[in-house]
C-alpha cells in the first residue's frame, strides 16, 4: 500500500510537470524545459510506461536523452533559451515591474543563462535526431 502511494506521488509529479511544461510552451515567464526534465526524472519512479513514452516521443525524446546521457543541450536550444529569458525580462521591465523584482529576476535569469550556456553541445547520434530536436525547440 505504501509503495503504491509513493508511485502515485511520482506519477502525479511527472504528469504535473508535463502539464506545466506544455503550458510553458505558450506562456511567457513559465519555462518548458526544466519541467520536462523533472518529468523525465520522476516518470520512471512512478510509471515506466510514461517514461518510455517521454523517451520515445518524436519531439521530446532526443533532447531528453541528450540531457540524460551527456548532460548536453543543443546549441540552438541554448541560444533560444537565452533569447527567451532576455525577452521575458524585457516584458517585465516594459510592464513596469518594481526595481527589486527586476533586479532579482535579472540575477536569476543571468544564473540560468550561464548554466545553460556552459553545458556541452549535444552531439546527436544521427542527423535525423538533430532535426527532430531542432523542430522541438522551434515549437516550444
Amino acid at each position: 500500500m505504501r509503495e503504491d502511494l509513493i508511485r502515485l506521488a511520482w506519477r502525479t509529479l511527472a504528469y504535473g510537470c508535463i502539464g506545466l511544461g506544455a503550458a510553458g510552451a505558450v506562456l511567457p515567464l513559465l519555462p518548458t524545459t526544466p519541467f520536462l526534465l523533472l518529468a523525465a526524472w520522476a516518470a520512471p519512479k512512478g510509471s515506466p510506461r510514461l517514461a518510455r513514452w517521454l523517451m520515445q516521443h518524436p519531439r521530446l525524446g532526443p533532447c531528453l536523452l541528450a540531457w540524460q546521457r551527456q548532460r548536453a543541450i543543443p546549441r540552438r536550444a541554448k541560444r533560444m533559451a537565452a533569447l527567451m529569458l532576455a525577452l521575458s525580462w524585457l516584458m517585465l521591465w516594459l510592464s513596469g515591474a518594481p526595481g527589486l523584482v527586476l533586479a532579482a529576476t535579472a540575477a536569476l535569469f543571468c544564473g540560468v543563462t550561464a548554466f545553460v550556456l556552459t553545458r556541452p553541445d549535444a552531439t546527436p547520434r544521427d542527423s535525423e535526431r538533430h532535426k527532430v530536436c531542432t523542430a522541438m525547440i522551434r515549437r516550444f
